[in-house]
């Protein structure tokens, strides 16, 4: 019998580990495997529209809801600050221990501006979220996102759960970089990447799926086509 160098030695009083259980996210990426077939095989207008309050165009065809949140790229303010001058009068040491305290708080006011200045991820709350053919909407009370995937200037799936995009704000916001936490984000990515970054190295190499993904489904009896 030949020597197989790869075989995996059995371990004496331990059993092998268990296979990872089917999740909710699992359905959520076989879904997302199948819309991507349809797409690629120009059968998408065949599937039946996921009922969806967001206002949809002509030929627009919703394909998944949910709740989602928001964070953004931004800072919480320009660097400006209220530096209060205090004149004291009276005892020596009364001025100069409130000459103290104002120069202490005029500098732990500054310090705050100049962290406040600093962009950062900002989360901005939960909402709907519609994933269509040609967008994703995202509704909230006061603030929404309309992501048209042509209107976008740059994707990725950064997360499992979190697609990541940039654009230009037509309400006059400027340049613009949000994520979208969701167990969609992998949906978004591949219609996005698909209609509109069709060479992006992560739909090319097909890295927004685990590199097991395929023989899981198989695993466990799914029928999974070939999207990679």
């Amino acid at each position: 019998m030949d020597y197989n160098p790869y075989a995996v030695k059995p371990v004496t009083g331990q059993r092998p580990p268990a296979r990872p259980a089917w999740t909710t996210f699992d359905d959520h990426l076989l879904y997302t495997v199948r819309v991507l077939h349809d797409l690629m095989q120009g059968r998408l207008s065949e599937r039946r529209p996921v009922p969806s309050a967001a206002r949809l165009a002509p030929g627009e065809l919703s394909l998944a809801v949910g709740q989602a949140s928001r964070s953004t790229w931004r800072s919480l303010g320009n660097g400006t600050y209220q530096h209060n001058s205090v004149v004291a009068f009276g005892a020596p040491a009364f001025v100069i221990g409130t000459m103290v305290g104002s120069a202490l708080g005029n500098a732990s006011r500054r310090n705050r501006a100049a962290a406040d200045a600093q962009p950062r991820w900002v989360a901005d709350g939960q909402g709907e979220l519609t994933v269509t053919n040609r967008r994703a909407y995202f509704g909230q009370t006061q603030r929404f996102l309309d992501l048209n995937w042509s209107g976008l200037h740059a994707v990725d799936l950064v997360g499992p759960e979190v697609f990541q995009c940039s654009f230009q704000d037509v309400y006059g916001g400027g340049h613009c970089t949000v994520q979208l936490h969701s167990m969609w984000a992998s949906l978004m990515f591949a219609l996005a990447a698909n209609v509109a970054f069709p060479a992006h190295p992560r739909l090319l190499s097909g890295g927004w799926l685990p590199p097991d993904f395929e023989a899981r489904c198989a695993a466990v009896g799914a029928d999974c086509p070939s999207v990679r």
